[in-house]
C-alpha cells in the first residue's frame, strides 16, 4: 500500500506558486512614478517594500539583522583564554595536592616556584613549560592546555582539523607542521608566479584530509584560506588589548611546540599579501554571556561576515546592482529557505519586469517606462475613472467609435469593407442560396451593416502644472486623469486627435511618457494664456475635426507670453495678463471650441475667472474633488462626443 507525505515545498521555488502579479508591479511602479520619483528609483522603492506575496528587500534585511544582532548579544570571544585558565588551575591545584605531605625541601621550593606564578595566564603558562610535574593529573592537564591551543588555532584558520586530527599525539603534531611547511612553500612558490599546478596536486594528494572544501585551484584553496585566517584576524581585533597580548603568547606554546606558531604566523603574512582585498581590519562588538574558543569565534566573524555581505547585496545601492547579485544559497543559511524564495521572486519580477519590455533604458542610460507600461496604467487609470462615473450613476460607453454610427441599412461586402458583418442577412442569404442542401458560407453571401462616418474630435488638454498643484496634493490625480483620458481617446476613439498641454511659467506640448514621469519643480505662474495659444495650434491643424478645449487648473492666470517668447508673471494677475488670456478664449470660440474648465479649489478670484471664460466661450465649469477629477474630465469628454 503507498503512503504519501504532503508538506511544504522546499526545494527551489514552488513549481506550483503563483507568477509574478507584473500588472499590480505596473501599477506601483506608475504611482512612484507620478509622484514624483524616477522609474529607477521607483522600481528600488518596489523591490525595498515587496508584493503581496513576495516580502521585500528591507523585510529580508531586517531580519538579517537582527540575527546579527542575535549572534553578538549571546557570545563573547574569550572562550578559549577561560578554559585555558581552568586547565591551569586544575594543573596547579592537583600539583599543590601532591607536593603538600611531601616533607622535603624541594616540595617546598617546588610550592614557592607555584606561588610566584605571574597573574597573567599566558606568563604562567610559558613559566611551567619546564617544570617537572609531581603530580600525573597535574601534567595531563597542562598537556591538555597545549593541545587545546593547537587545536584551537589551526580550527580558526582550517575547517576540517576536527575531522583530521582527533586525539593530538606526537605524530599528529608532526603530521600539522608537515602540511604547514608545505602549504607555506606552495603558497610563497605562488606568490612569486611560478607554476604551481604540480605542486598543488601533490600537496591536495597529501594533506587534502585538512581542506573539506575540496579546493581545484591554488586560487580556490588561497581563497578559503585567505576568508578565514580575516576572519581569525577581526576576531583578535575584536578583542582587548590584554587579550590579544596573551593569545599571542599562547600561540607559542601549541601542541608544545613553537615551530606551529611560527609557521601559521608565516601563512597569515602570505595569506594577507596574496589576498589585500580581505577585510584583515575589521571588528565587532561581543556583549553576550556564552564564550567562544578560538574556532568558534573565527567561524562567527565569518557569520557576521557573511551577513553583512548580504546586508550590502540586499540593499542595492552600489552601481549597476541587480538582484541576481544576492547570493541564494548564503541567504538560506542564515534566513531559511523561505527566504531564498522570496529574493528569487524579487529577482524574477526585476528580470520580467525589463524582459516583458515594461522598463527600458533611455539614450541617456536612466531607465525609463515603455509605451506598453503606460499603456497598463492608463488602462488602470481608466478602469479607475469608469468605477467613479459609475458611482455618480452614469453608465459605461464601450462603443469603439472607430466605424462610425450604424443607420439600419445592408449591402453587400466589396474587397476593403470594414464595417461590421450583418450575421442575420449573411445567414439567411447562405441557406437560400444552398437551396436545403449543406450550409456552407461564401464570400458572396456576406452582407454588411452600412453607417455614416463619425465626426472626429481635436481635444487639447491643459493641466496645470505650477507648484500649487503639488503642494496641495493635486499632482497626482490630474496625471491619472490625462492617462485615463488618453488611454481613452486611443482604445475607443482612435480617430480622435488628442494633445496634451501643460503649463507653469510656460506652455509645452508633451508625450503621455513626459507628463507621467514630469516632476514637480518649484514655479511660480499659471501662463494659461501660453497653453490656449498652443491648443489653438492644434484645433487650427485639425479643421475637420469637432475642437474639445479641456482646462485643469488651480489658480488664475499669472503670467502670460511676450511676443518675444518670454512669460511675463506677476501676481495678483495684471490686467495685460488676463486680458491676452482672454484673447486666446474668444479666439477659440471663433473656431468653434467651447472651454470647459475643471476648477480645483475655492479661491474668489479664480472662480470669478473662470466663470467670465465659460461665458465667453459657451463653455462651463466644473468643479471636482480631487478624488472624482479623472471621472468629470472623461465624462465631458464623453458628454461632448454624444452632443455631436
Amino acid at each position: 500500500m503507498s503512503t504519501y507525505r504532503y508538506g511544504r515545498y522546499v526545494d527551489g521555488p514552488d513549481p506550483l506558486a503563483p507568477p509574478v502579479d507584473l500588472r499590480a508591479a505596473v501599477d506601483e511602479l506608475g504611482r512612484e512614478v507620478m509622484e514624483g520619483s524616477s522609474p529607477e528609483s521607483a522600481l528600488r522603492e518596489l523591490l525595498r517594500r515587496g508584493l503581496p506575496g513576495a516580502r521585500g528587500l528591507d523585510d529580508l534585511t531586517a531580519r538579517l539583522w537582527r540575527k546579527r544582532a542575535a549572534l553578538t548579544r549571546r557570545h563573547r570571544l574569550d572562550g578559549t583564554l577561560q578554559e585555558v585558565r581552568r586547565l591551569l588551575d586544575e594543573a596547579l591545584t592537583a600539583e599543590r595536592a601532591a607536593l603538600f605531605p611531601d616533607p622535603d625541601d624541594d616540595a617546598r621550593f617546588r610550592e614557592a616556584r607555584l606561588d610566584a606564578l605571574p597573574r597573567s595566564t599566558a606568563a604562567a603558562v610559558g613559566e611551567l613549560a619546564e617544570y617537572d610535574w609531581r603530580s600525573p593529573e597535574a601534567r595531563e592537564s597542562y598537556e591538555r592546555i597545549r593541545d587545546l591551543l593547537g587545536r584551537e588555532l589551526m580550527e580558526q584558520r582550517f575547517q576540517g582539523v576536527k575531522q583530521a586530527v582527533e586525539n593530538v599525539g606526537a605524530r599528529d603534531v608532526e603530521r600539522i607542521r608537515d602540511m604547514l611547511a608545505d602549504l607555506n612553500a606552495l603558497l610563497a612558490a605562488h606568490a612569486r608566479g611560478e607554476d604551481t599546478r604540480e605542486s598543488f596536486d601533490r600537496f591536495m594528494r597529501e594533506h587534502g584530509e585538512f581542506f573539506p572544501e575540496d579546493p581545484r585551484t591554488v586560487d580556490e584553496l588561497v581563497d578559503a584560506l585567505a576568508a578565514r585566517s580575516a576572519a581569525a584576524q577581526r576576531m583578535m581585533n575584536s578583542m582587548s588589548e590584554q587579550q590579544r597580548r596573551e593569545l599571542a603568547q599562547l600561540s607559542q606554546q601549541a601542541f608544545g611546540d613553537s615551530a606551529v606558531g611560527a609557521q601559521l604566523s608565516q601563512l597569515d603574512s602570505l595569506l594577507r599579501g596574496l589576498r589585500p582585498g580581505e577585510d584583515w581590519g575589521g571588528s565587532a562588538r561581543f556583549r553576550g554571556d556564552n564564550p567562544l574558543g578560538l574556532g568558534e569565534g573565527a567561524r562567527a566573524m565569518a557569520d557576521l561576515a557573511e551577513m553583512d555581505e548580504l546586508a550590502e547585496q540586499l540593499a542595492q545601492s552600489y552601481p549597476g546592482a541587480r538582484l541576481e547579485d544576492i547570493d541564494a544559497d548564503a541567504l538560506v543559511r542564515r534566513l531559511g529557505p523561505e527566504a531564498g524564495v522570496d529574493a528569487r521572486r524579487l529577482a524574477e519580477l526585476e528580470r520580467e519586469l525589463r524582459s516583458q519590455n515594461l522598463l527600458e533604458r533611455a539614450p541617456d542610460g536612466s531607465l525609463r517606462l515603455t509605451p506598453k507600461a503606460l499603456r497598463q496604467l492608463g488602462e488602470t487609470a481608466l478602469r479607475g475613472v469608469v468605477d467613479g462615473v459609475r458611482a455618480q450613476g452614469q453608465r459605461d460607453s464601450s462603443s469603439a467609435g472607430a466605424a462610425g454610427e450604424l443607420i439600419g441599412s445592408t449591402r453587400p461586402w466589396r474587397f476593403g469593407d470594414t464595417e461590421p458583418w450583418h450575421v442575420p442577412r449573411t445567414i439567411t442569404n447562405a441557406v437560400l442560396r444552398s437551396a436545403g442542401g449543406p450550409l456552407a458560407l461564401d464570400v458572396a453571401d456576406v452582407e454588411v451593416s452600412e453607417t455614416e462616418q463619425r465626426s472626429r474630435a481635436a481635444v487639447a488638454l491643459c493641466v496645470d502644472t505650477s507648484w500649487s498643484m503639488v503642494q496641495d496634493g493635486r499632482w497626482v490625480p490630474m496625471k491619472r486623469t490625462a492617462l485615463a483620458l488618453h488611454h481613452l481617446v486611443r482604445t475607443r476613439f482612435r480617430t480622435d486627435a488628442l494633445e496634451l498641454i501643460t503649463f507653469g511659467r510656460h506652455a509645452e506640448t508633451v508625450d503621455i511618457g513626459e507628463l507621467t514621469a514630469l516632476e514637480g519643480v518649484w514655479e511660480q505662474g499659471t501662463n494659461l494664456h501660453h497653453a490656449l495659444l498652443l491648443a489653438g495650434r492644434h484645433v487650427r491643424r485639425h479643421p475637420d475635426a469637432q475642437p474639445v478645449v479641456l482646462v485643469v487648473t488651480d489658480g488664475e492666470p499669472t503670467a502670460h507670453l511676450e511676443p518675444t517668447g518670454e512669460a511675463e508673471f506677476h501676481y495678483p494677475p495684471l490686467e495685460r495678463t488676463l486680458g491676452k488670456t482672454l484673447v486666446e478664449v474668444d479666439g477659440l470660440a471663433r473656431l468653434g471650441a467651447s472651454i470647459t474648465v475643471f476648477r480645483l479649489g475655492d479661491d474668489p478670484r479664480l472662480t470669478a475667472f473662470v466663470d467670465t471664460l465659460a461665458r465667453r466661450s459657451g463653455g462651463r465649469v466644473v468643479v471636482p474633488d480631487e478624488d472624482g477629477l479623472g471621472a468629470a474630465v472623461v465624462s465631458d469628454y464623453l458628454r461632448s462626443r454624444k452632443r455631436r
